[in-house]
């Protein structure tokens, strides 16, 4: 019974990720600075558009191990 106490953590976990997933996409781009950070980058040519949001990812970044630091202390 051991097995199933830790796979229903592990479909918790998974589950929590889904929704906080789900409501970044869905409430992403009601948050006017993502995407616009100090870093993010974007190049408009004649043809095409460049974007790289480094800025973003870094912040992302942090955010998200600093949740996943938080759970694997408990």
């Amino acid at each position: 019974m051991e097995g199933f106490s830790s796979l229903g953590k592990i479909l918790i976990i998974v589950g929590a990720v889904i929704v906080i997933v789900g409501v970044v996409l869905a409430f992403g781009a009601k948050i006017p600075w993502l995407g616009r950070l100090p870093g993010d980058f974007s190049h408009k040519g004649k043809n095409f558009t460049f974007y790289f949001p480094l800025g973003t990812s870094i912040l992302l970044s942090v955010v998200l191990t600093l949740i996943l630091w938080l759970f694997s202390k408990r």
